[in-house]
């Protein structure tokens, strides 16, 4: 939950807005305050480098409760966390714009104070996070709350980092639910569902997203929405027909399939009302923790991400004019998921330059004078519809340059060499699109030839710095992919990851089995019953599970609430905890005064793997029929 809506504050001195399924948190400590240090000290340890940290958009997490001798616990938390945030859009196409920082600091003692409850003790931690709001007993349990002002002092260690660059996640060594959102994002680090925490909070604080859910209390209906047309994008009192007429809200999106699940549209509730106020999809990940953003929630973060960097890296120096008789290039950056697209305008004239990045300009036989020269960089992500977004600096940036064709350009000797490049050291997805930049002499542009397993293959355009290997149809299996400068020894390789991690799924025992030729395997139950999924894949990283009932959302599988290692238990109404619910089979069931009544008969459960280089396996499926007991 955002900061629109403030929560019991009496004595909290740290704490603004409850926040999701936990609260929300800005700090307000004091604007210095020194690092905290103990016996270890504090230690940055950089875990994704994509580029300079002024350059890119940095999410710095540290761990508050970890003794010396359980940092190794704090790290695997991490990674978890991040395993699943790079499973969802729009971080997983944009994950190459992101740098991710670890601020090691052990504890003197270890956990963080009032977990679970108020009678714990108050422990001696790096951060001072605590359930409770902090210990407060006007406050609600899962409010997870961090120090402000020392988590903003280890952030500083950071070198290139600022307020305006970067996100912090605080993680308390902790099983218990609870987190909070704002300024700085907290979760437990070791609960089933507090990695799903982490996008959620981001969609608040980075993209301005607002709560999808109808509830402020849990367990307490909302009631109506008495309000005027909400500020947030994706809640409307407007009807389908008035955002089309309007050119409103998410009037593009209509219609669609949602990513979510269902079709996006008008759906009642949100803003914590149950009633006149209407979101774009049944369930989103700003709704319910497991499912993905929908596109409209989706676009609202490719424009955030996009808008803490630049999309040109560098370019030919243009504080002053340049001669005719050299190349003149941009260097961008290179989204996971695709590649930005280059235009070239000299004098408002379109060049026929088919997306190099490189211009040569004596090959333009220009008249004497002065010319401008421009180039366009701009990112056509279909997961944009707006026009406005897509023309924002965010996605769209000019550099333009004078050219004086009385000048000559010094004589300087630049070697073709790479430069910035598509990591080479872990396996890449049969669907990235792999980068490799060269340096840019002023007398010649360097090629760039690709191949994949010994054989020539060719990008489309001019741009040869960028290959979509989604474009190759690749079989199934491990590839060797190279880049070369020809003529001078420089090379790359990558290897290819072709072949999607695996799913298997275990049921607890049904009342019968039932095999028909052309059919996915039944089960029949007349109760509960309970889901594992596990993966398998031939490279090294983890893999993320999904699953998703008579095609409805995909809904990332962490196990069980309350037990990470506990298989998925669906059950006919669905089970309470916490006042939230989970696993109704069939339609699903988010809160206890949603629709409780079972659907009998049967329902398709789907299962696919995302693995470490982001290949999404086939959806494999079986059914389950549902009958009332006694039957």
């Amino acid at each position: 939950m955002t900061s629109q809506r403030n929560g019991a504050r009496r004595g909290l001195a740290r704490i603004v807005a409850v926040c999701l399924l936990a609260v929300g948190l800005v700090g307000t400590g004091p604007a210095a305050a020194e690092t905290p240090t103990t016996a270890g000290g504090p230690v940055v340890v950089p875990v994704q480098t994509t580029g300079p940290a002024d350059r890119r958009f940095n999410l710095v997490f540290m761990g508050d409760g970890y003794t010396a001798a359980e940092m190794p616990a704090f790290r695997a938390d991490l990674e978890r966390h991040l395993n699943t945030l790079w499973s969802i859009e729009p971080f997983a196409s944009y994950r190459s714009y992101v740098n991710v920082w670890a601020v090691e600091v052990p504890s003197a003692e270890s956990g963080v104070d009032c977990d679970p409850g108020l009678a714990a003790p108050v422990r001696d931690t790096a951060l001072d996070m605590g359930f409770w709001g902090g210990c407060n007993p006007d406050s609600v349990q899962r409010l997870l709350t961090v120090d402000s002002a020392k988590a903003g002092a280890l952030a500083d260690l950071v070198p290139g980092t600022s307020r305006a660059n970067r996100q912090i996640v605080a993680l308390a060594h902790s099983s218990t639910y609870g987190g909070a959102g704002g300024s700085y994002a907290t979760a437990s680090g070791g609960n089933a569902l507090s990695s799903l925490i982490t996008p959620h909070e981001i969609g608040h604080s980075l993209g301005g997203l607002q709560d999808e859910y109808d509830y402020y209390a849990r367990g307490v209906p909302g009631g109506a929405y008495s309000g005027p047309e909400p500020s947030s994008t994706h809640h409307t009192l407007l009807t389908e027909d008035q955002m089309r007429d309007e050119r409103a809200k998410w009037w593009r999106w209509l219609g669609e399939e949602s990513e979510s699940g269902g079709v996006i549209g008008r759906h009642e509730g949100g803003l914590y009302s149950t009633e006149g106020v209407w979101r774009p999809s049944r369930h989103s990940l700003m709704k319910t923790l497991g499912y993905a953003f929908d596109q409209v929630e989706r676009e609202v973060m490719v424009r955030a991400i996009s808008a803490k960097v630049n999309l040109v890296q560098d370019h030919t120096p243009n504080t002053a004019p340049i001669g005719a008789d050299r190349t003149v290039w941009v260097d961008t950056l290179h989204p996971v998921g695709g590649a930005l697209s280059v235009t070239w305008k000299l004098d408002g004239r379109a060049l026929t330059t088919r997306g190099a990045r490189t211009v040569d300009l004596r090959r333009l036989d220009l008249s004497p004078g002065i010319h401008t020269l421009t180039a366009t960089v701009t990112d056509p992500t279909p997961f944009v519809r707006d026009p406005a977004v897509r023309a924002s600096t965010a996605l769209t940036r000019t550099v333009g340059w004078t050219v004086d064709t009385s000048l000559t350009t010094r004589d300087g000797t630049v070697r073709a060499a790479f430069t910035g490049h598509t990591p080479t050291g872990a396996p890449v997805g049969a669907g990235t699109v792999v980068h490799a930049d060269t340096t840019h002499p002023a007398d010649r542009v360097p090629a760039v030839h690709w191949s994949l397993d010994g054989r020539p293959v060719h990008p489309s355009g001019r741009n040869d710095r960028d290959l979509d290997l989604g474009s190759l149809d690749l079989a199934p299996e491990s590839h060797t992919l190279t880049a070369r400068i020809p003529g001078t020894g420089e090379e790359l390789s990558w290897t290819v990851d072709a072949r999607p991690a695996s799913a298997a799924y275990e049921l607890s025992a049904p009342l019968r089995t039932v095999r028909r030729p052309g059919r996915p395997v039944e089960y029949v139950y007349d109760g509960a019953f309970t889901m594992r999924l596990t993966a398998r894949d031939d490279q090294e990283g983890a893999v993320v599970s999904q699953f998703r009932v008579n095609g409805d959302g995909w809904y990332t599988y962490y196990g069980w609430p309350t037990d990470a290692d506990a298989p998925f238990r669906f059950s006919p109404s669905g089970t309470v905890i916490d006042d939230l619910v989970y696993g109704k089979l069939g339609r699903s069931r988010a809160v206890p005064w949603d629709d409780a009544t079972p659907d009998y008969g049967t329902h398709t459960v789907e299962y696919r793997t995302i693995d470490a280089a982001g290949n999404v396996s086939r959806a494999r499926s079986f059914l389950v029929t549902l009958v009332e007991p006694g039957r």
